[in-house]
């Protein structure tokens, strides 16, 4: 029955944030276009003016879903609560930064020092919640070895981490149409039948909401994209994600499943070393690696179903895993 409630859970999602999507293109449209950069790929050039911070759709339809879902069939309050407030608090960092960019048309948005200030401030908040409220723990699930190790005092460093990588690595992801939005509707599936598999029905359902919330956003953003998620969404989904699994204990399973988010963020971190440390040669022709393929002539569209279809084999083996 928990796997109805969970196709139940992502069509509510799909279903609000097809309606919210459609509605906000118009008003985005008219105040907060997305530039675009001008030493990205030439075929990019041509989406200036495409309206961003679209976002707020999804968190609205996963919001909408989750609590739906919590109040039809039950779960865990406290755990859906902490995991709300960490995809809705990332996705304000993320609208603040966009309304800085594309409505005041101030290109540095916040700081860089902003931006990652108060994202260690809600995950420092997060890790120590799990760590110490009642019925919390510092164990983390070791996928290979199927045990819970206790981390102990590493738990709370270890949280932080998972959180910023993760949330970074997604909005480092979000760089073609319907590619953020495909993966990550992927892998927030994965989690939500993980979740029902091991009994973790709150964040089996929050997952499940996020995904129908992507896949509703996916109708408008796939190519050519009508509308872009903007940091709005790209930092909520990263922070919901990592958030979902970390109350699931199921942290490094977003190594397995997300992968493609580890190998954007590792494509980046190697171009800018190499980069500094060569006095100037590059790795890839471009940086993040999804734009290194389009650079060596594969079209935007190639480049984002090869990524969903690994995306799609990284979730098999994460299932043969568990």
């Amino acid at each position: 029955m928990d796997y109805v409630n969970i196709v139940i859970t992502i069509a509510i999602a799909f279903i609000v944030s097809v309606v919210l999507t459609k509605l906000e293109i118009p008003v985005l449209r008219a105040r907060a276009g997305q530039n675009i950069r001008q030493e990205g790929p030439e075929s990019h050039l041509s989406k200036a003016g495409t309206p961003s911070m679209g976002g707020i759709a999804i968190i609205a339809g996963a919001v909408i879903a989750s609590l739906a879902a919590l109040a039809i069939w039950g779960g865990s309050i406290v755990e859906t609560v902490v995991v709300w407030f960490v995809f809705i608090g990332f996705g304000l960092i993320g609208f603040f930064d966009d309304y800085l960019k594309v409505i005041k048309k101030n290109n540095l948005g916040l700081r860089a020092y902003q931006k990652f200030g108060l994202q260690i401030i809600i995950s420092v908040a997060l890790a120590v919640f799990m760590a110490f409220y009642p019925g919390g723990d510092t164990h983390v699930y070791i996928p290979v070895a199927d045990v819970y190790v206790d981390f102990g005092f590493w738990y709370l460093p270890f949280i932080v981490f998972v959180m910023l990588a993760m949330t970074n690595a997604v909005n480092l992801t979000d760089g073609l149409d319907g590619l953020a939005s495909g993966v990550t509707a992927l892998v927030t599936l994965f989690f939500s039948v993980v979740g029902v598999m091991y009994g973790l029905v709150s964040g089996a359902y929050f997952c499940a909401a996020v995904c129908g919330g992507c896949l509703g956003f996916l109708v408008f953003n796939k190519n050519p994209a009508k509308i872009f998620m903007g940091d709005t969404g790209s930092l909520a989904l990263g922070g919901g994600l990592a958030a979902a699994a970390i109350v699931m204990e199921m942290e490094l399973l977003l190594l397995v499943a997300g992968l493609i988010y580890v190998i954007e963020a590792l494509s980046v971190v190697l171009q800018v070393g190499y980069f500094k440390l060569s006095g100037g040669k590059r790795i890839f022709r471009m940086a993040p690696i999804h734009h290194h393929f389009e650079k060596c002539g594969f079209r935007e569209v190639q480049v984002v179903i090869a990524f969903w279809i690994f995306t799609a084999i990284c979730c098999f083996v994460g299932f043969a895993i568990v």
